[in-house]
Order: structure tokens, then C-alpha cells, then sequence
């Protein structure tokens, strides 16, 4: 693939991508590197690092998340490390050893779920451990950053002989403390720290008394620090040894860095590897944020966006709460250019923009915010040609420019080639303008390029129609209100509303029909056509769209009684199992109960036990009709039934009584009806009505034509008020 021209970028605003991904940077070198971010030149790149993000996105979600990936960049000891004869500081080295062991954690993660990560894995994989580094480190400098003791024999006997020296120290000191505070000679607070060293704060006027060096004095001069004359001899030792133990330290973090020295180009790489992560981590998290996945890659030169969103419109909207316009477009070899008109304000650079950027960002490894089912191929060259591009540096006007710029595509357009172009053939003579770019679209056609252009010339919109493998796309307007619907339609050019729209800003009705006859005839009706059409083409879309919402509600009511019918048919044939059952019950029983009567009047056992082994042995027959399994499923199956039929009895019993209840309560909360002389009513448990002849306290007397009734009016409930 070439390399896309920066101008292409800056187009397609994608540095302020690059600077919202850097923002998601957890490490300062992430955040650089995160801004220097191009397209990248080979496929499998492009797929590899397409694949990375996914993988670390999913584990976003999941409970496998992946180890903390946060360094401390080490360009700074890595210069070093180059020069001969320098030494590290002990906190480049403690980021040595960080990184080192941060890269160990992520190889052992990565091989212990390398079924749920393999491309992460794999690049773990190209990473070679050295274990010297931080073994090295560790034998020298603890976790605290201090120099550890036994780094080296002359380190220890030398810190141990200071702790002597300061045992001395503190003995000697805590002698001439106790020597002088009988005394007045010492201030209240009796001892103080200077330059590290224990002293005796004596008063000013006494310091001629106290035997050792002055240290120093208070603000106010009213106290002195004067270190005792017998801690003062080791003192003296104690610097001494403490400037050896500084020199040893030196020697052996010069030592270690001369270990570590050879392995600079590992560390190099490790982090590399880490900065890699920290941008990966941010292309997971940014599409996270604007709901991005990985599109489907096919080699097939098609690109179908389904519900496609400008990220940048998405992340700026979702801040507002406003809503952003998704749109739908295909690119594929039976349609390979697509022209874009319509009335400005329609959304039709949007919508422009959107491919590019998509693209570009697609190419750089970041996932888009696009339906799951969008496909997308890949391009080696993206022209474009969006905005206003007047350079006052050389002079050139906004059409010199863009005539420079088509130049420029005629060079390098090909087959693997996707062009932009805003506003196409304007900033000249319309007529003049628009044949040359006419001819300059013819050429791109040739050539298997692949792209959009908007315009507003119609001589574009024809040969859109007119070139097979080249389609007519508009952005839809209310017809009504001329409010744009942010909605691309292929398959018919726009009307650009010239008039519609100078109507509905107020310009006068005769002006407007003043210049529609300085114009051809033939353009006027050419234009009122596409916008008769466009208006007609929005009516169809609305009631295709009502139809199909239309038919989905059918399909789904279809299924549901089918699922229905279907619950029916088992219980019927459940019911009917168990009717059969129950009645083949009750003939034995009736069998039953007549050999139990037989006995009960002439007290025959041997005729009653001779008839209950007759039934028992019939009954015996029917069964060893039946194999053994057959009789175990019957009795499970008549298990289930039961329960199955005493669970919907259960069931329909609580409905009922749930439904009691509702209704009572509502009868109580119901608000009394106000009787009048006259009102047809009737009672709330007959059918009945009548009219109340008569209203006296709570009593009505009710008249049903034939007959009269007095009752109470709390049992009444109103039909029809008087008129």
C-alpha cells in the first residue's frame, strides 16, 4: 500500500482522533506515540493490529482482565546506557527492573489464557525474557530504592562500622547531656539536629562554658548548638566513613550498569511492547465509548457501512445528549461510485467524511463505530478533496487548487483506489466547470477507482445515471417542512430546492419567479421533476418502513398463536389420557362395589375372593399386553398429567380468587353513584331495570313496569341517568 498523504488526514480530521486516543494514554510515551499514529502499509498489519484492540476490548467485559501495562519511560537511561563510562541512578534502574517484571506478568497471562487472546499472545510470544536484568538489580537495590547491605563485602563492613561509630556517638552525646542539664547552661528544649549531627542547645550568654564546636544558632541568637567536645572525635570518623560508603555505593551502581549495559536492545523492546499495549488498551477503551466492533474484512472490494456513525459527530453529540444520524452505504464492483446532491445543510459532507475517516481509521487499527454485519475492504490509495483549499503560501486560488489536486488523482487513481471529493467542479464557470468535471469523473470511472463526490450540477447527476456501474444518491428533506432528514437514498439524484428554499426564507414570490424564467425551461422542469420524485420517493419510504413494521407484528402474532395451538393440542390430549384413565378407574370400582354388595347380603367369601381374582387376572391380561418399559412411561406419563392438570387447577384457582378480590376491592373504591327520581337502574345481582319512582333517606322504590320494589340504595347501581 502507499502511504496516505498527510492532507488526506488533515481532511478527514484525523490528528483530533489521534488526539482524543491519546487522551485515553495511561504512560507519556503512549501519549507521543499515540499522536504520530498513520494508516499502516500491509494487510496483515492492518489485520493484526484490527484483531489486538478486539481482543483487549473483550477483555474489558469479561472477567479475564488483562495486567496493569503503566511504566515509566526509560529513553533517558537508555541514551545513557549508549555512552561509555556513565552510571545510572538508582531510579532508572528501579524502571528498569519495573518494566521487566511488568513484561514478565503480561507473557504469563497471555500464556495462560492464549485460547481467549492468540494474536495478543503471539506478540508476548516475540518477546525473549532476559531473567539477568532484574535478577542483577534486585541483588543490589531493594524495593525501598536503598542500596542493599550485602551488595558488596566492603559496603557491609563499612556500614556496620558507621553504626558502631554512631552507637559511639550517642553514648558520648547522652554523657554530656547528662553532664549539663543539672546546670542552667541549656535551653529548655536541651537538644536540637544540625547538618545531621546531635547538639546541645545552650543558652547564649553560657556557651563559653560548654566544651565543643559551634553548629550554629537560633533566628533570635538566644540560643547556640554546639556539638559536644567528645562526640566530636567521631564525628570526624563518621565522615570519613560515610564518604567511603558513598564512593562504594558509586562503584556499584557503576558495575551494575556495566551489567547491564549489553541488554539495552531487550529493554528496547520491552518497552516498545509496552507502549503498544498502552495504545492498544486506548483503541479498546475509545471504541468501547462510541460502541465500535471489527467489521468483517473481505477481499471481495465491497464495503457495505450499515448504520455508520461519524466518530467525532458520535463522541461531540454523546457529550450534548444530542442525537446523531447514522447512515447506510455500499460500495461494491457493480456500484463503485456514488454521486451525492441535494440542498446544502443535508448532511451530504457528513456523510462523506464519514467513509473517509472510517477508512482511515480502519487502516490504522482502530475499530469503527459501524453495524456488526458492515463489511469493509481495504484500499491502497485515498484521495480526497474536501473544503476550501484557496493557499495564500503559493498563491493559488480555491479552483487552481482543486485543479492541481485532480491533477494529482489522474496520477496515482487506480483500481485499489478510493477518492473523496466535496463539492465537486465548483469555483469555475458552472457550465464550463461541470463538463470539466464531467470529464475528469468519466476518467475515474475508467480506471475501476472506487468513491463519492457530492454536487450540484445535474450534468453529474446524468452521467450518474447514465454510467452502469455508477449510482445517484440524495440526502432526504422533508417535503413539507424542508428540513433535512439526515437520511442518504440511493438510486435518485436531489433536487437542490433551489426556490423551495429562497420560498421559505422569505424571498419574495415574484423575484423568485423573475429568475426562474432567466433560466432554460427545460432545467426548471428538470429540477421540479427530481424534486417531485424525491418527495414521492420519501412517501414510499414511510409506508414501506410502516408496512414492514406492519408485517413483523403479524409474523410475530402468527408464531405466538401457533406456539399457542400448539400448548393447546398437549393439554387436550393430556386431558383425554386422564379422562380415560379415570374412567376405566370407575368400572373397576363399580365391579368392586357390586361383588362387595354380593358378600354384603349372602356372606359368601369364596364367591367374593373367586370375583376379585376374576377382575385382578383381567386386568393382568391387559397389561401383559404391554412390555414392562411401556408400564413404567404410562405411570410417569400419569405422574406428570396429574401434577401437570393440579398445577393449572392450582393456577386457575388463584387467578380466580386474585380476580375476587380485585373486584371487590374496586366495587369499594368505586365512587356511590348520586340517585335521582327518574334514573334507570338496576340491582348489582339481577338483570332487571327499572326506573326509581321514588327517593326517601337510603330507601329507593324502583319501578319495573309490571311491578314495584322498595330496596336499599347501596344495593342499586346506576344504568342510565335522567335526561
Amino acid at each position: 500500500m502507499d502511504k496516505i498523504h498527510s492532507k488526506t488526514l488533515q481532511d478527514l480530521e484525523f490528528p483530533t482522533v489521534l488526539e482524543q486516543l491519546s487522551a485515553r494514554c495511561n504512560t507519556i510515551l503512549g501519549k507521543e506515540r499515540a499522536l504520530s499514529i498513520v494508516p499502516l502499509s500491509h494487510k496483515e498489519d492492518i489485520q493484526r493490529v484490527l484483531g489486538q484492540t478486539s481482543e483487549y476490548l473483550s477483555s474489558l467485559v469479561s472477567d479475564n482482565r488483562i495486567p496493569n501495562h503503566g511504566f515509566d519511560s526509560i529513553n533517558g537511561d537508555l541514551k545513557l546506557l549508549k555512552i561509555e563510562n556513565t552510571t545510572l541512578e538508582i531510579s532508572g534502574f528501579r524502571r528498569i527492573a519495573n518494566i521487566c517484571k511488568t513484561v514478565v506478568e503480561h507473557k504469563k497471562f497471555f500464556k495462560k489464557f492464549k485460547e481467549y487472546f492468540p494474536l495478543l499472545f503471539e506478540a508476548t510470544e516475540e518477546i525473549q525474557i532476559n531473567t539477568e536484568i532484574p535478577a542483577h538489580i534486585d541483588s543490589v537495590i531493594d524495593r525501598f530504592g536503598e542500596i542493599k547491605d550485602n551488595a558488596s563485602d566492603r559496603l557491609l563492613h563499612i556500614r556496620q562500622e558507621i553504626n558502631q561509630v554512631k552507637g559511639k556517638i550517642n553514648q558520648s552525646f547522652a554523657s554530656a547531656l547528662n553532664t549539663y542539664k543539672t546546670s542552667d547552661y541549656l535551653d529548655d528544649i536541651r537538644e536540637s539536629v544540625v547538618e545531621n549531627r546531635r547538639v546541645l542547645a545552650v543558652k547564649a550568654m553560657y556557651r563559653k562554658k560548654v566544651k565543643g564546636t559551634v553548629m550554629g544558632s537560633s533566628k533570635t541568637g538566644s540560643i547556640v548548638y554546639i556539638e559536644p567536645e567528645a562526640a566530636l572525635k567521631y564525628s570526624r570518623q563518621l565522615n570519613n566513613l560515610e564518604f567511603d560508603e558513598r564512593e562504594e555505593v558509586q562503584r556499584i551502581l557503576n558495575e551494575l550498569t556495566n551489567r547491564i549495559r549489553p541488554f539495552a536492545p531487550y529493554l528496547s523492546e520491552y518497552q516498545d511492547f509496552l507502549a503498544h499495549m498502552d495504545i492498544t488498551a486506548a483503541k479498546a477503551k475509545y471504541g468501547s465509548e462510541m460502541n465500535a466492533v471489527l467489521p468483517n474484512i473481505n477481499k471481495d472490494r465491497k464495503m457495505h457501512l450499515k448504520d455508520a456513525y461519524h466518530p467525532l459527530l458520535f463522541m461531540s453529540n454523546m457529550r450534548k445528549r444530542e442525537k446523531t444520524y447514522p447512515q447506510t452505504i455500499e460500495l461494491h464492483p457493480e456500484n463503485r461510485i456514488i454521486v451525492i446532491s441535494g440542498p446544502n445543510a443535508g448532511g451530504k459532507s457528513i456523510t462523506l467524511k464519514t467513509i473517509g475517516l472510517l477508512q482511515v481509521m480502519l487502516q490504522s487499527g482502530f475499530l469503527v463505530p459501524v453495524h456488526e454485519r458492515s463489511t469493509m475492504c481495504l484500499f491502497d490509495k485515498i484521495l480526497t478533496d474536501i473544503g476550501d483549499n484557496q493557499s495564500i503560501e503559493n498563491h493559488l486560488s480555491t479552483y487552481s487548487y482543486r485543479l492541481k489536486n485532480m491533477n494529482n488523482f489522474l496520477r496515482k487513481c487506480n483500481t485499489n483506489t478510493l477518492f473523496l471529493i466535496d463539492e465537486f467542479g465548483t469555483g469555475s464557470d458552472p457550465e464550463l466547470g461541470g463538463a470539466l468535471a464531467e470529464a475528469f469523473l468519466e476518467v475515474f470511472y475508467e480506471r475501476g477507482a472506487y468513491g463519492v463526490i457530492t454536487t450540484h450540477y445535474a450534468n453529474l447527476k446524468a452521467l450518474a445515471n447514465e454510467l452502469p456501474h455508477t449510482t445517484n444518491a440524495n440526502m432526504l428533506f422533508n417535503a413539507k417542512t424542508l428540513e433535512p432528514v439526515f437520511q442518504l437514498a440511493l438510486g435518485q439524484a436531489g433536487s437542490s430546492f433551489t426556490f423551495e428554499v429562497a420560498q421559505k426564507n422569505g424571498i419574495p414570490y415574484s423575484l423568485i419567479n423573475k429568475a426562474k424564467k432567466k433560466i432554460e425551461r427545460g432545467k426548471v422542469r428538470f429540477d421540479a421533476t427530481i424534486a417531485k420524485l424525491q418527495k414521492e420517493r420519501s412517501k414510499m419510504a414511510e409506508t414501506g418502513s410502516k408496512m414492514h413494521v406492519e408485517e413483523l407484528k403479524a409474523r410475530e402474532e402468527a408464531r405466538r398463536l401457533e406456539e399457542l395451538n400448539a400448548k393447546i393440542k398437549s393439554k387436550l390430549e393430556n386431558y383425554q389420557e386422564l379422562y380415560d384413565h379415570n374412567q376405566r378407574m370407575i368400572y373397576l370400582g363399580n365391579k368392586v362395589n357390586t361383588a362387595g354388595e354380593r358378600y354384603f347380603q349372602d356372606k359368601k367369601k369364596r364367591a367374593l375372593v373367586s370375583e376379585l381374582l376374576r377382575i385382578v387376572e383381567t386386568e393382568n391380561s391387559k397389561r401383559q399386553k404391554k412390555s414392562a418399559k411401556e408400564v413404567k412411561a404410562a405411570r410417569v406419563k400419569k405422574a406428570q398429567v396429574t401434577q401437570e392438570v393440579e398445577k393449572e387447577v392450582k393456577v386457575i384457582r388463584h387467578k380466580k380468587k386474585v380476580e375476587k378480590k380485585k373486584a371487590v376491592i374496586a366495587e369499594k373504591n368505586k365512587p356511590r353513584p348520586v340517585f335521582k327520581i327518574g334514573d334507570h337502574v338496576r340491582l348489582m345481582d339481577g338483570k332487571a331495570v327499572g326506573s326509581i319512582d321514588t327517593l326517601e333517606k337510603n330507601k329507593a322504590i324502583v319501578n319495573y313496569g309490571m311491578f314495584t320494589t322498595n330496596v336499599s340504595v347501596d344495593q342499586l347501581e346506576l344504568v342510565e341517568s335522567k335526561k
